[in-house]
């Protein structure tokens, strides 16, 4: 892996895993997040550079209705949370996409918003969709309270006591948002607009610091309505308490699709973690700061393996797996692992491999990861893409490279026959009232001719279909000029000969695919814990649990 600005690592590669292992959905659905998750390189970056933080406004009322702003100021620019608490009646209260309002509805502003700025965002943050924001405002977002702990945390906190800890253990969160939107939506600043600036180039950068200064505005809330039931009385959350408390969120079928189109910023995602993976297998010796590093990261993730619940059965197996496996983890460290072998890293990854689920394959992967900061955060930077340089076709290419392109990288699609029930029993779409993407049941609902391309195996195996009998030397243009339509196909496998991670290694139109699976990966890149699906199809999670506050970024990130 080579990217500006970092040196590759040659020795390396003989140790990083196969696309045709790690791309596939039983191993996406188990990832777990890293110090190269987004959150992570946000917070580290605040703290490096010195970041400060305020609150110059906070016009919150007794009810907690009114507006707060919440400012990140760093050494070139500073960046606003704009945020509008409301007094939302149970019953208007809803996670779906289709709700129309909220408890909380916020903006990232970029700079210091004005009065005038205030006034313009009050007139259309709360409304969300049916609103206009600005190109100076970089984010959109809402948030629903959960209720019976928000409650409850209220409610001590104004008697002078502090909240009940199992339950806020149990839920996680004061909050959860429902959609937090950029790069153009609604009138809000285009990815291109701010790609260029440092703090802001890696992925979903902008979106991060808006979730993080929302979790700070939903202990303040609660903080605030204490003390106006309870007066001089009330108290604030404890440390620890308010540490463990993250910012919740549920994500659906409108997110699953991202990672298929975006096959270029995938690739670049998941070779930056499998080349972390790699050079810390590379390595010679195991430092002692390196193994306290790694015995700290696998208790924490013991500990928060115990912690973390599910009612779904699929979750419920993986959670299983995990306790299971870190506890093995734990008892090999303890008694087998060879740390004086010569790749000692590798010595225990391959013993993972050979006697762990996924699940706590994954889980290891990122305990490994966890004390070698030195060695692997600089690919953060490599983590971001310019996809127009793999949009153009080149159609000069010999139709027998191109089959040779089909057959190392889509071998698992080629086989499949699509016209099987099974094979090709869903379809996306693009839902009508939201405009968001679907899965529909093709041999049960109504709309499969609506479908969009994202059936990237069918795709593929028409493809190859389409080469049999041409000449090796036959230029693709030439190809592409009889049969237009699979131009779709040979763009990605042109695209994936050059990026052998951008592409799922699985049918996307298939009876056993979960979506499940393709969300808690690109959830698992952000930062995302405590997955908790809901059912194949939706997912709740928590973001920033653990994580320091904004007056507290002297703290290791």
């Amino acid at each position: 892996m080579s990217c500006e600005g970092l040196n590759p690592m040659p020795q390396a590669r003989a140790f990083r895993r196969s696309p045709d292992e790690v791309m596939r959905l039983a191993h996406m659905g188990c990832s777990h997040p890293t110090r190269l998750s987004f959150l992570r390189q946000l917070l580290r970056r605040l703290h490096a550079e010195g970041w400060r933080f305020d609150r110059p406004v906070w016009e919150i009322d007794a009810k907690g209705v009114g507006c707060a702003v919440y400012r990140a100021i760093g050494p070139a620019r500073t960046y606003s949370l704009v945020a509008f608490a409301h007094d939302l009646p149970p019953e208007a209260r809803s996670d779906r996409v289709i709700a129309t309002a909220w408890d909380a509805t916020f903006a990232l502003f970029d700079g210091t918003p004005t009065p005038a700025d205030l006034d313009r965002l009050a007139a259309n943050v709360p409304l969300q969709e049916a609103g206009r924001i600005s190109p100076r405002e970089l984010s959109l977002s809402r948030a629903n309270r959960s209720v019976r702990l928000f409650d409850h945390v209220v409610d001590r906190l104004a008697e002078g006591a502090q909240p009940d800890a199992a339950m806020l253990l149990d839920t996680g969160y004061l909050m959860r948002t429902t959609a937090v939107y950029g790069s153009g939506k609604f009138g809000a600043a285009d990815r291109e607009a701010i790609a260029q600036r440092p703090e802001l180039s890696g992925p979903f950068q902008a979106e991060m610091l808006s979730v993080w200064l929302t979790r700070a505005f939903t202990v303040d809330l609660v903080e605030h309505l204490a003390r106006a039931r309870g007066g001089d009385k009330a108290v604030r959350l404890a440390p620890d308490l308010k540490r463990g408390l993250g910012v919740g969120n549920s994500t659906g079928l409108g997110m699953a699709p991202f990672l298929i189109r975006h096959p270029l910023l995938l690739n670049n995602w998941m070779l930056a973690r499998e080349e972390a993976l790699a050079r810390v297998r590379a390595q010679t010796r195991v430092g002692d700061g390196e193994l306290a590093g790694f015995l700290a990261a696998l208790e924490t993730a013991r500990g928060n393996a115990d912690l973390w619940t599910s009612a779904h059965d699929i979750q419920r197996a993986k959670l299983a797996d995990l306790r299971d496996g870190l506890a093995r983890v734990a008892a090999h460290v303890a008694q087998d692992w060879k740390q004086n072998a010569a790749h000692p890293w590798d010595d225990l990854w391959r013993w993972g491999q050979e006697s762990l689920p996924i699940e706590a394959q994954e889980a290891l992967l990122a305990a490994m990861l966890e004390p070698h900061g030195a060695l692997i955060d600089g690919l953060g930077e490599c983590m971001d893409a310019d996809e127009g340089t793999g949009f153009a076709i080149n159609g000069a290419m010999p139709v027998g490279e191109l089959r040779a392109i089909l057959r190392a990288h889509y071998g698992w699609a080629l086989g499949i026959d699509y016209t099987e029930r099974g094979q090709c029993a869903r379809f996306w779409y693009v839902s009508e009232d939201k405009l968001e993407p679907r899965l529909g049941e093709r041999h049960e609902e109504p709309g499969a001719e609506r479908e969009l391309p994202l059936d990237t195996g069918r795709q593929a195996a028409a493809l190859w279909q389409a080469l049999r009998g041409q000449p090796d030397d036959l230029p693709v243009a030439h190809l592409l000029l009889a049969a237009p339509q699979h131009r779709p196909a040979v763009r990605r496998a042109q695209i994936t000969a050059r990026h052998p991670f951008a592409e799922i290694r699985d049918n996307l139109i298939g009876a056993g695919m979960l979506p499940i699976d393709i969300l808690r990966c690109k959830l698992a890149f952000f930062g995302a814990t405590r997955f908790d699906p809901r059912s194949d199809r939706w997912v709740r999670i928590s973001l920033f649990q653990d994580a320091p506050y904004p007056d507290e970024m002297g703290a290791d990130a």
